[in-house]
């Protein structure tokens, strides 16, 4: 029965489905996560931080938001191996990967924070936010079980944001904004390639 109203409110409400209160040309509306947070290596060792999107500004960004399930991951592969082989100044862009873990297969969220720290230390120069208590989700009204993409200006104003599956047009899309606003973007102390 919850199942029938969810899916009949959804064919109904079609443009309140799905909606997500980031706004193109806006800033991201504000969140602060307390709760573990951004995963930091110092010296070879992991740690954790407050992490705030305050932080996402003076460079392009690539905010990647997913629930912690490998179906979510999935979502935006192709938009993400595409930004790898693009090889980005770090110094101009920097991606920041959100991770809900939870909004993660019950048992697993250790799994997915070992897959985060194991990730942190292949490419220390990523970002990595471990959102234990889904606050990004909540405050910004994303899709459950998903995936969702923010392109912010070094200014942190939205360029580019869908909460789920980019299309194939959409990635090229991005793409190519992202390469126009680096392009103009100041460069920054580390301007080696991103990979």
């Amino acid at each position: 029965m919850k199942r029938y109203l969810l899916l009949l409110t959804s064919l109904l409400l079609p443009g309140i489905a799905g909606a997500h209160s980031i706004e193109t040309g806006k800033p991201l509306p504000p969140v602060f996560i307390a709760n573990e947070g951004e995963v930091v290596m110092q010296q070879q060792t992991l740690g954790y931080q407050r992490w705030s999107i305050q932080s996402l500004t003076g460079k392009v960004h690539m905010v990647i938001h997913v629930a912690g399930r490998l179906s979510a991951k999935d979502q935006n592969a192709p938009l993400i191996d595409t930004i790898q082989q693009a090889h980005f100044p770090r110094g101009r862009f920097q991606t920041t990967t959100i991770v809900n873990t939870d909004d993660s297969i019950l048992g697993s969220a250790i799994f997915v924070e070992r897959s985060i720290k194991a990730s942190k230390r292949n490419a220390p120069w990523q970002h990595f936010v471990i959102d234990s208590s889904g606050v990004a989700l909540n405050s910004w009204q994303l899709t459950p079980h998903g995936s969702a993409i923010v392109i912010l200006d070094v200014q942190g104003i939205v360029r580019f944001a869908k909460d789920g599956a980019l299309t194939p047009q959409e990635v090229s899309r991005v793409l190519a904004l992202l390469s126009q606003m680096i392009s103009s973007a100041p460069a920054q102390s580390d301007d080696a390639f991103s990979s």
